[in-house]
C-alpha cells in the first residue's frame, strides 16, 4: 500500500479580504500613508483601527505599532523597566519576548513550563520570592492560556506588574475575560502567521492612562497625540510629553486599512481555526507514545497552531520522525534541537540572558513538536495530516 502524501502548504494564508484591498488601494492613491498625514477632520485608517481594536478587546486605550515585538518593548519602557532590572518571563516562548527585555538592558529571568505548555505557577512564585523582579512579561505561547485568576493572585500579592504577550491569543479568553484584560498592558501581533495579517504590525492596549500616554509618546507621536481616537486625554500627556523619548514604531495607514476588515471576521475565523484544532485533536487522540497538552475548561482558545509531545523519545528518534513526516508533506517544528531552527529557538539559545538551570522545561521542550493550522486547510486536510503523523509515530516506536 502506498503511503499517503499531503500536498498543501503550512505557510499559505488566506488572501486579504476584498474590502481591505480596496481600502489599501485608496490609501495608496491618496499618498497619505503616514498615520498623521491626514486632511482636515479626517481621522485616518490607523486612528480608526485603534478605536475599533479597543472596542473589540474592551480596553480603554489602544496604540497601533510597527510590530508585536515593538509593542512589548514599548510596554516595558512605559511601565518603567530600567537597565539592570530583572524581568520574569516564560522559559517557553519566542525570541522577541526575551529580546525585548534584553534590548532595554534588563535581565530576562525565566520561569519553568509545564507539560501542558503553561507557565509553572509554583516556580513563578519562587522566582518572585528569590529575585527583585517587579514585572512579569507573560507569554501566552502558541495560544495556551494558564489559570489567569491564580496567576494574577500571585502577582498582585507581590506587587508584580503583568504585561500580557497576546501574539497568539487575539480573540481568546480565560473564563470569558478576553486575553489581555488581566494585566496592566497587553501586546498583540499582526504578523502574517497571527490571527490578523498585515505582514508586520501590532497593538498595545491598556486601561492605565499614564502608561498609555508614555506609550503614545514613545511610539513617535511627537506632539500630535490629540489626533488619536483611543488614547488618553491631552491632560495625561502634560507631565510626560517632554521627558519621554521618541522610539519611533508607528503603524502606517496602509497596514491599518488592510487590518480593519479582518477584525470584523475575527470571531468567525476563530471558530474555523478551532474546528481544525479539534479535528487534529480527534485524529491524534489515543496514539501510543504521543501526548496532547490538556486545555482547561475555562480556556477559550483560538488555536491557529497545534502542539504535541513525544515524551522520553531520544533526539535521534525525533529527528528521524520529523524527517519522515516531511517526506510525506507534513511540516513539523521541534523545540528540542541543539541549535535554533527558524523560530524554534529556546531559552538556552539566547546567550544574552544569564544561564539558568530549568530541568522541567528541558524535558518538555525535548519532546515538543509544533505545526501551523492555516485557514487554507480543510478538516479533510487535517484528518490526512493526523493519519500521517499517527502512522509515522507507530513506525518509530514499533507499534
Amino acid at each position: 500500500m502506498t503511503d499517503e502524501i499531503f500536498t498543501g502548504s503550512f505557510t499559505q494564508q488566506e488572501p486579504i479580504p476584498e474590502e481591505g484591498i480596496e481600502a489599501a488601494v485608496a490609501v495608496l492613491r491618496s499618498g497619505r500613508l503616514h498615520r498623521y498625514n491626514t486632511v482636515g477632520d479626517e481621522a485616518g485608517e490607523t486612528a480608526l483601527l485603534e478605536q475599533e481594536f479597543a472596542a473589540l478587546t474592551g480596553a480603554k486605550y489602544c496604540l497601533a505599532v510597527a510590530s508585536g515585538g515593538y509593542a512589548i518593548g514599548c510596554a516595558l519602557r512605559a511601565v518603567g523597566v530600567q537597565p539592570g532590572d530583572s524581568v520574569l518571563t516564560n522559559a517557553f516562548t519566542l525570541a522577541p519576548v526575551p529580546g525585548a527585555i534584553a534590548a532595554l538592558g534588563a535581565k530576562p529571568v525565566f520561569v519553568e513550563v509545564t507539560e501542558d505548555l503553561l507557565i509553572d505557577l509554583e516556580h513563578l512564585a519562587r522566582q518572585i520570592a528569590e529575585t527583585d523582579a517587579k514585572v512579569l512579561l507573560l507569554s501566552h505561547m502558541r495560544g495556551h492560556i494558564c489559570d489567569m485568576d491564580a496567576l494574577m493572585a500571585i502577582c498582585d500579592t507581590a506587587s508584580v506588574k503583568v504585561i500580557e504577550d497576546c501574539a497568539h491569543t487575539m480573540g481568546a479568553n480565560w473564563n470569558r475575560v478576553p486575553s489581555g484584560r488581566h494585566g496592566v498592558a497587553a501586546c498583540y501581533s499582526t504578523q502574517t502567521y497571527k490571527h490578523v495579517n498585515s505582514g508586520e504590525g501590532g497593538f498595545l492596549t491598556s486601561d492605565d492612562e499614564v502608561l498609555m500616554a508614555r506609550a503614545v509618546m514613545l511610539s513617535g507621536s511627537y506632539m500630535l497625540y490629540e489626533r488619536h481616537l483611543a488614547a488618553p486625554s491631552a491632560d495625561a500627556f502634560e507631565k510626560i510629553r517632554l521627558e519621554t523619548p521618541n522610539v519611533s514604531g508607528r503603524m502606517d495607514n496602509l497596514r491599518a486599512a488592510i487590518l480593519r476588515p479582518q477584525l470584523k471576521g475575527l470571531a468567525e475565523n476563530a471558530r474555523r481555526w478551532n474546528a481544525l484544532y479539534k479535528e487534529m485533536e480527534v485524529g491524534l487522540s489515543g496514539v501510543n507514545g504521543l501526548v496532547i497538552p490538556h486545555r482547561p475548561a475555562k480556556e477559550g482558545y483560538v488555536a491557529s497552531s497545534f502542539q504535541f509531545l513525544l515524551p522520553d523519545w531520544s533526539p535521534q528518534e525525533i529527528i528521524d520522525f520529523v524527517k519522515r513526516c516531511a517526506k510525506r508533506g507534513v511540516e513539523l517544528k521541534w523545540f528540542g534541537g541543539a541549535e535554533p531552527q527558524g523560530f524554534t529557538s529556546r531559552y538556552d539559545s539566547w546567550r544574552y540572558a544569564d544561564a539558568q538551570n530549568l530541568p522541567q522545561t528541558d524535558r518538555v521542550l525535548g519532546g515538543l513538536l509544533d505545526m501551523r493550522l492555516p485557514l487554507t486547510f480543510s478538516t479533510d486536510d487535517v484528518a490526512l495530516i493526523a493519519r500521517i503523523v499517527r502512522s509515522e509515530v507507530a513506525r518509530i516506536i514499533g507499534h
